[in-house]
């Protein structure tokens, strides 16, 4: 049975367990049978023509993976929290809310669960209002749709300055020979509201994994939305990451993606301007070996006049890596006084490293100031031969040169306990240990 029959059938019981009288009842429904008429992305699809997902979908995972009673312990798991610095968590481990890991709230603002706002009449008119309103309606999106049952919800009241970041962590432990989780967040920072969130996915176990996640950030005016996703995965795990932010009249919303680790990663970004002066920043940086593969594909979609868009994606490919960069920027005809940058650049360490690299601009308007740009390239050999008459060894002198390549996304990062850990992430990666920090 493929992958796809396995779901179809699946629904039907899943479906059975569920309330009716749930608010996204009927989604549930429409969306099941958008999967069933769309199935998973081929190459033939012009937005994955360099992206396979054929040798994921060849294992047998397993759809609700059973729970343990012994839950994991946090000695075990603490490297992968900020835990320099206090923070809210929403943990699950292998899709389920851990409350021994967790630190949420209700006292002004709501960081909490998803299947909590689904379940409780309080939280219906949000859900309503919100859920299922920014992500299009691809078909893996639609599949997490249908089998949504839990993930982060975060609603930050207008005129509320969220004290300490959100981290949100989804942890797979191996119980299953494989396994597929489907998280999904919604997250609604209202008028002249200010969060700091960081996502992490982490596989505990080589066993593998396949996580297809939805986010959902609504930023309404004048919200300020800092956000990052670090990806640092076995190489065993593979992630699509489907995020989508709406925003309203000048509202601000960065998101930083460090992409390291796990097998296939796929990151569809979009970002959707509904009203006047609003600003939107994508940043990345992807650092690959052996055969792992990262593919970015972005939107920024101006609809409403004076507003800006910055994207700047950095790779650095080594072995036989592949990465993609698919960004594009729609300027609708309403939206003059538009200013949009787009960048792009990759070096490749090893002849057999691939960067397929395809920066579009959709420009409808005639009084915008728009810019792309890509490079491919490898290190400056005049930079490493000064750099080692200096009497700096080759392979620190290569260091620093990719140090400085990455520092235009690593100086954005605003928090400084985050920055280090990225600093040393990268550091690890390309397998040197330096004493400062970028």
């Amino acid at each position: 049975m493929s992958l796809k029959d396995k779901l179809l059938s699946s629904y039907i019981a899943f479906e059975d367990h569920l309330e009716a009288d749930s608010p996204i009842h009927e989604l549930r429904n429409e969306a099941i049978k958008n999967f069933e008429a769309k199935g998973f992305p081929t190459k033939k699809d012009e937005a994955w023509k360099y992206t396979s997902l054929n040798a994921l979908l060849k294992d047998d995972y397993s759809l609700f993976p059973k729970q343990l009673d012994s839950s994991i312990e946090f000695k075990d798991v603490k490297k992968y929290f900020l835990h320099d610095i206090d923070t809210y968590k929403i943990v699950f481990v292998d899709g389920v809310y851990s409350s021994f890991l967790s630190e949420t709230t209700h006292d002004t603002i709501d960081v909490c669960l998803l299947s909590s706002a689904l379940n409780k009449p309080k939280y219906r008119p949000v859900i309503e209002a919100y859920f299922n309103k920014a992500i299009k309606n691809d078909s893996l999106s639609s599949l997490n749709t249908a089998f949504a049952r839990d993930g982060a919800y975060i609603h930050i009241p207008k005129h509320k300055e969220v004290e300490k970041p959100i981290e949100i962590i989804n942890f797979s432990t191996g119980n299953e020979a494989a396994v597929l989780l489907q998280p999904r967040n919604l997250v609604v920072v209202g008028e002249n509201a200010h969060v700091q969130i960081i996502e992490r996915h982490q596989s505990l176990s080589e066993n593998a994994v396949l996580t297809n996640s939805v986010t959902e950030i609504f930023a309404e005016k004048r919200a300020y939305i800092d956000y990052y996703k670090i990806q640092t995965d076995n190489k065993s795990a593979s992630l699509i990451d489907n995020t989508a932010i709406s925003q309203e009249r000048e509202s601000n919303c960065k998101v930083h993606t460090f992409s390291f680790g796990g097998k296939l990663t796929r990151n569809n970004l979009s970002f959707y301007q509904h009203g006047e002066r609003c600003d939107s920043t994508l940043k990345g940086i992807t650092i690959l070996e052996d055969k792992q593969h990262v593919d970015h594909n972005t939107l920024v979609h101006h609809i409403a006049p004076n507003c800006e868009s910055h994207q700047d994606y950095k790779g650095i490919f080594a072995d036989a890596s592949t990465g993609v960069f698919n960004g594009k920027v729609v300027v609708e005809k309403d939206a003059q006084k538009t200013d949009a940058f787009q960048q792009n650049n990759n070096i490749l360490i090893d002849d057999k490293a691939t960067i397929n690299a395809k920066p579009q601009l959709e420009i409808f308007a005639d009084d915008v100031k728009c810019s792309h740009g890509c490079t491919i390239g490898q290190l400056d050999e005049e930079a490493l031969f000064y750099m080692r008459t200096r009497g700096i060894a080759k392979k620190e002198a290569r260091a620093l040169l990719m140090y400085a390549f990455a520092n235009t996304v690593l100086e954005s990062v605003k928090i400084p306990e985050l920055k280090r850990r990225i600093n040393k992430l990268i550091a690890k990666k390309i397998g040197v240990s330096l004493g400062f920090d970028v």
